[in-house]
């Protein structure tokens, strides 16, 4: 099967969309499937205002159409309700092709953050996208009910995987300098994230945060005896997670949280608030707490065994995860393409 898989998010972005498509499209191509995407690196973009390492695409709408059609797909896939997304949108509505969505984003509540838009605007065009949608993937259970709630139909669960080999327990020598317990934040260093939360906790021993993003100059300045790593990746990656003592999640508006099972994979504990997201993936209460409290969830997270969060993370893989993905596409026919 060939699929063609339209996102508005790609590399050299590093955030939970990308890392599960590229880990997708390399499990589908173990399966014998090829997988093609179209992102904005292809045309021509524009900085995301206020966070200009986002790049937006612009005018893509005839140039886009010709490469679907040229590349002849058993099945197509919008991955992004951004510039791409709309586009492919369109241009599928137009000559009568079917399509699958995703609902990887709570944009709702990142525009609020950012730009003070109402909610209820913002999730009248999340409904008016996903309409036509043949199947809108969502992560957990939580997020299918709250889609529902919100008036967004036909959902199918698509979960997530988490790569084990790299992902695991390599000791404690990255950070044994600091004061202990070590808790540590890894992700974007954005409003939408409310990192304000973990770095204003009042828990002792030493906060630690890797990421970058638009507050991470201001964040460094305010708070001076937090350790900003800046972005990590790979192995060193890795060595962060493992070195740490707890894994800190503050955020409220994650459709899942694919950190949350990185950090797991390496023996870290989570602290989170029980949100959608960490009440779907934390689920075992010996591999991570959850509370209102984030600063009762943190310490009780110190006392739990790194044993136990790696142990939960085995029941997640990539191989699951796009094996679940290419079920709920939504393949055409040859009676589609003599449509269109």
């Amino acid at each position: 099967m060939k699929i063609v898989v339209v996102t508005d998010a790609w590399l050299p972005q590093i955030n939970g969309v990308v890392r599960t498509m590229v880990n997708v499209r390399e499990e589908l191509g173990r399966l014998g499937h090829e997988t093609v995407f179209i992102t904005p690196d292809l045309f021509r973009t524009v900085p995301c205002p206020t966070y200009p390492e986002i790049r937006l695409t612009v005018n893509a709408g005839a140039r886009l159409g010709r490469m679907i059609e040229e590349m002849r797909p058993d099945a197509i896939h919008i991955s992004t309700e951004g510039p791409l997304g709309f586009a492919a949108r369109r241009w599928c509505l137009r000559h009568g092709l079917p399509f699958t969505t995703a609902f990887h984003t709570r944009f709702p509540d990142y525009v609020r953050a950012r730009f003070g838009v109402p909610v209820s605007w913002s999730w009248a065009v999340m409904r008016w996208f996903h309409k036509p949608s043949r199947g809108v993937m969502v992560a957990t259970a939580s997020m299918r009910d709250e889609l529902q709630n919100r008036g967004i139909q036909n959902t199918r669960i698509w979960s997530r995987g988490v790569d084990l080999d790299l992902f695991r327990p390599l000791g404690k020598d990255m950070l044994a300098h600091l004061p202990r317990p070590v808790f540590l934040y890894v992700g974007r260093v954005a409003v939408e994230k409310n990192i304000g939360a973990f770095l204003d906790l009042d828990i002792g021993g030493s906060k630690v945060v890797v990421g970058g993003g638009p507050l991470l100059s201001k964040l460094e300045i305010r708070y001076p005896g937090v350790l900003f790593a800046g972005p990590r990746h790979g192995e060193d990656l890795v060595r962060h997670f493992s070195a740490a003592d707890v894994f800190v999640f503050p955020s409220r508006t994650d459709t899942f949280g694919l950190v949350l099972l990185e950090a797991m994979a390496c023996g870290l504990p989570v602290a989170a608030y029980p949100v959608p997201g960490p009440i779907d993936v934390v689920t075992n209460p010996k591999a991570g707490a959850l509370d209102e409290d984030l600063s009762a969830a943190a310490r009780r997270a110190v006392g739990l065994s790194g044993l136990h969060a790696r142990e939960h993370a085995l029941n997640y893989s990539w191989d699951r995860c796009a094996t679940l993905f290419l079920g709920n596409l939504h393949p055409l026919t040859d009676r589609d393409r003599r449509a269109a």
